[in-house]
């Protein structure tokens, strides 16, 4: 099978995922995931994504490591990082979701979700006041009359 007909296929699969039926979901994209060769790395990542979308981090963080491991274009290497330190996060292994955070760079792939994920996990360690920052600095691009203004409030507030 073709990457571009397996990749539309797996667009059609996410246009009809149901949390309702867990496990149908799951086993439609084990079934598209079987398709495609041993340890690929986009196939991973979707699986992955599955059991994020399930509520399954448990299962998800070894795919999406394994994945980012295999080489993903950047696109899916952003997307990925970014829910692997959600689903991290979720576990309560804070420490080790925000070091996958501050190493990913910031990219239009993601948008915001990398900080607004960093302050959760920051919040989750009891790094309040960072926390607001990050989220705060983050917002204020999106505020053209008040954006100056936030991000030196934002600079200015101090730590818990």
């Amino acid at each position: 099978m073709g990457v571009d007909r397996w990749e539309r296929e797996v667009t059609e699969f996410w246009a009809m995922a149901e949390r309702d039926d867990p496990g149908a979901t799951l086993t439609m994209m084990e079934m598209l995931v079987a398709r495609r060769p041993e340890g690929d790395p986009i196939a991973l990542y979707e699986l992955a994504s599955v059991h994020d979308f399930l509520d399954r981090p448990a299962d998800a963080v070894p795919l999406y490591r394994q994945a980012l491991t295999g080489g993903l274009d950047v696109e899916r290497e952003q997307r990925a990082s970014v829910q692997l330190a959600s689903s991290l996060r979720v576990l309560g292994r804070t420490d080790e979701a925000v070091g996958v955070l501050t190493r990913l760079e910031p990219s239009p792939v993601v948008g915001g979700a990398r900080d607004a994920f960093l302050a959760l996990a920051l919040h989750d360690q009891g790094r309040g006041g960072e926390a607001l920052r990050v989220a705060l600095h983050a917002l204020a691009p999106t505020l053209p009359e008040y954006g100056a203004a936030i991000e030196r409030y934002a600079d200015a507030l101090v730590d818990d």
